[in-house]
């Protein structure tokens, strides 16, 4: 729905870019690319060179 309004010349025109920012939540928000990540700051990784 917001992509047809979006494509209309009249709004085009009335919104500038710290309005497109704003709409940018809105779409992203909802969104997990890499699931639910729970931290354990009590441990560390084991990150060193393997050989």
């Amino acid at each position: 729905m917001l992509q047809d309004v979006l494509a209309e010349p009249a709004w085009s025109k009335l919104l500038g870019p710290a309005d497109r920012r704003g709409l940018t939540p809105l779409f992203w928000g909802h969104v997990r690319p890499y699931g639910e990540v729970r931290l354990d700051l009590a441990s560390r990784l084991d990150i060193r060179a393997q050989d």
